[in-house]
């Protein structure tokens, strides 16, 4: 069916140098059916810029700003199209789709009569902002789903996409490695140094607590992977957010995207913190995109994938299918390792601070939550050497990260362990101090005992003299006043009760 003659664009039918009104309404039903089958997610995405410019001999022209517009809709919906332009009219047999020049929107002539204020015969400006506005609003949230990227689209749209610096102290040379996270230590070697084809256990995923070494980990494997020539970009959750709508302000969402999906390893930090729905979708569309075609995708959260419910199923489910690796805590060897490795590259740059060992096991055994909370404890002791030229003494070092241990659930102690402790310090048995005897080699440590019982525990005195050998309550407050105004005057068995509640206590 052949039309010659033409009409001006419509916003509501998207017809641009169209004849008849006939092909005008039944372009316009084709439309306004699409629109209603597919929603109006899909429909703004696709369609709203998809415009009929003739029907000759059984085709329709029809045409769009860009080429990935063109490709996608003769990928996935060039049938539909079809179909549903011919159940309107009969005779067209045939869909083409081309890319029209920048300016194709405004070059209609206009029909008989001045055009009315907000009327379909929009300027050019209006019209190419009317375009960029429906991109913006619905965010494209279905662009490249399976990962096709149009190599037209860098002369269509500006801009880039920088990542997140890398930091030069966390490398795999400087991560500690010990039982907790042997696992997702060996997987990030081994993914940053990949060299075949394809990715490996794609996506990589680490999940941990806070400061137990799933950033140290993400920049190490940036750092290899660009040591090895790959293209890298790694961001942060927030970072990822910022860009993303800041294209979509500018107008530049698709190069934003291209970029994104360009590279060779993707690295992305915090991921529970991605919010916002238009984000949440392209989040997926790029993972799904850069996952189909091959790409390495590496992702750190708090928690494991299953358990990011701001994130669509299909989202949480492809995260989970590649590798999901748990950091574990920090156990008190790894811990002593860490602690051992920052003092070590302090006293590079500070030759006469020193720790020692027993200071040192004390503030491994004492800071139980991360390693973050280590390295603040090694630059309290630094500021303390540095500001007041002292040694760092187990007292100092106590004053010094008492903040970082203050939050930390007590332990619960039994006056069964203590006499154990008690007992075996000061080489007797537990059989001796609830006896009566009465040497001086049995009732210091039993009065100790009794005295600790007190200090560390919230049972009454008569409990406690009822669990040393069924006691009278004047025995233990006897032994509690004497060790509390011996420990006063001697500092030798001061040191002793506090090496015991420590010992206890941890």
């Amino acid at each position: 069916m052949h039309v010659d003659g033409s009409v001006s664009g419509n916003a509501e039918t998207g017809m641009s140098g169209v004849s008849g009104p006939d092909t005008v309404a039944a372009w316009a039903r084709v439309k306004r059916r699409l629109r209603a089958e597919l929603g109006e997610d899909v429909f703004a995405s696709w369609f709203a810029r998809l415009e009929l410019v003739e029907v000759v001999d059984g085709t329709a022209r029809l045409t769009v700003p860009t080429r990935f517009l063109k490709s996608w809709i003769e990928s996935h919906y060039l049938d539909r199209v079809l179909t549903t332009f011919r159940s309107e009219v009969e005779s067209v047999s045939r869909l083409d789709v081309s890319v029209r020049g920048p300016s194709a929107a405004g070059t209609a002539r206009p029909a008989s009569g001045p055009a009315k204020t907000g009327s379909s015969a929009a300027s050019p400006l209006a019209r190419l902002q009317a375009v960029g506005n429906v991109m913006s609003s619905q965010t494209e949230s279905h662009v490249a789903s399976q990962g096709e990227i149009s190599t037209g689209l860098r002369s269509e749209a500006s801009g880039d996409l920088n990542g997140a610096p890398l930091d030069n102290r966390l490398t795999f040379a400087s991560f500690v490695v010990g039982r907790s996270n042997a696992l997702a230590h060996a997987a990030a070697e081994r993914v940053a140094r990949h060299d075949g084809e394809g990715a490996l256990y794609n996506p990589l995923y680490f999940h941990a607590g806070v400061g137990l070494g799933k950033t140290h980990l993400l920049h190490g494997i940036g750092h290899a992977a660009r040591e090895a020539g790959r293209r890298v970009i790694y961001l942060t959750a927030d970072r990822f957010m910022y860009g993303f709508v800041n294209a979509l302000k500018t107008q530049n969402a698709l190069a934003f995207k291209e970029r994104l999906r360009a590279i060779d390893l993707l690295i992305l930090d915090d991921v529970q913190f991605i919010q916002g729905k238009s984000i949440q979708a392209e989040f997926g569309h790029t993972i799904n995109a850069l996952i189909d075609a091959g790409r390495q995708v590496v992702v750190a959260s708090d928690r494991p994938p299953t358990e990011l419910e701001a994130l669509e199923e299909r989202v949480r489910s492809r995260l989970a299918g590649g590798l999901v690796v748990e950091i574990g805590s920090l156990d008190e060897q790894l811990r002593a390792s860490i602690l051992s490795a920052r003092l070590a590259a302090v006293q590079v740059s500070h030759p006469n601070f020193e720790v020692s060992p027993t200071v040192a096991t004390y503030v491994a055994r004492a800071i139980t939550a991360n390693g973050r909370d280590l390295e603040g404890a090694v630059n309290r002791l630094l500021a303390h050497a540095t500001l007041t030229g002292t040694a760092v003494t187990m007292e100092t070092a106590e004053t010094a990260i008492r903040d970082l241990v203050k939050n930390r659930e007590p332990k619960r102690i039994k006056i069964e362990d203590i006499q154990k402790l008690v007992a075996s310090r000061y080489n007797v048995s537990r059989s001796d101090i609830l006896s009566e005897r009465r040497t001086a080699a049995v009732v210091k440590p039993r009065q100790i005992a009794m005295y600790l019982s007190k200090v560390l525990t919230l049972r009454s005195l008569p409990e406690i003299g009822r669990r040393f050998g069924g006691r009278d309550h004047t025995t233990v407050l006897h032994a509690v006043r004497k060790i509390d105004k011996l420990i006063g005057e001697d500092n030798v068995l001061n040191d002793e009760v506090e090496l015991l509640k420590r010992m206890l206590q941890d």
